[in-house]
């Protein structure tokens, strides 16, 4: 079966995943406070990914909480692909140089697509101007995920509640795709046509 959504806004559809999220909180605390340790910290500063299109095989929706080196505790939503095709891939972050100001550094993919193998986005909002979805389970529990995938550092992570509320899809395709991301992961990343660039002020993707 295959479900379309039109103009969706994934922060507020990822609400619903908040039981999950605050399933973890009290371990969130702990870390926060050094009473538990992280296998890896991310850095927290958010940047933007924009693309035309991404489709993707074995697609998971699912909540847990990455931790900062400061050990401040954040919420995310982790999208995860088997396998992901994305055309016009552009990925922004807006860095502060002192006396200088702000510079931005952008990296473009050319006119092949970029592919990879076992993405995962953790990110804080999503928005698409058309989503579609085949054979989608909606509801299922975390540690149930057969379609789509948990990260193996998210599966090992006390974060996560294999209990909590997720999502799974064949398939989906997301059009004029702009998210906010604080971490990104794939076991293969493949960008033709790559282009780096640093550029003073503030340019991002979106």
């Amino acid at each position: 079966m295959s479900q379309q959504f039109g103009r969706t806004r994934w922060k507020r559809f990822a609400f619903i995943l908040v039981p999950s999220i605050a399933a973890a909180a009290a371990t969130a605390i702990g870390l926060a406070q050094g009473a538990l340790a992280a296998s890896f910290f991310i850095s927290g500063k958010e940047f933007k990914i924009s693309a035309d299109s991404l489709t993707g095989e074995g697609f998971s929706l699912y909540g847990t909480v990455d931790v900062t080196r400061k050990r401040t505790p954040v919420p995310v939503v982790v999208a995860g692909f088997k396998s992901a095709t994305i055309q016009g891939l552009c990925q922004s972050v807006v860095v502060p140089v002192p006396v200088l100001g702000p510079y931005t550094l952008t990296v473009t993919g050319g006119r092949r697509p970029t592919t990879a193998k076992n993405l995962f986005i953790d990110m804080a909002t999503l928005e698409a101007d058309q989503a579609n979805f085949r054979r989608i389970d909606i509801g299922i529990a975390a540690g149930s995920l057969t379609v789509g995938e948990v990260s193996p550092g998210d599966r090992d992570s006390r974060f996560f509640d294999p209990n909590g509320f997720a999502q799974q899809a064949r398939s989906a395709t997301l059009t004029d795709l702009r998210l906010t991301a604080v971490a990104t992961s794939a076991g293969t990343f493949d960008v033709p046509g790559l282009k780096l660039s640093l550029d003073k002020g503030k340019d991002e993707c979106f």
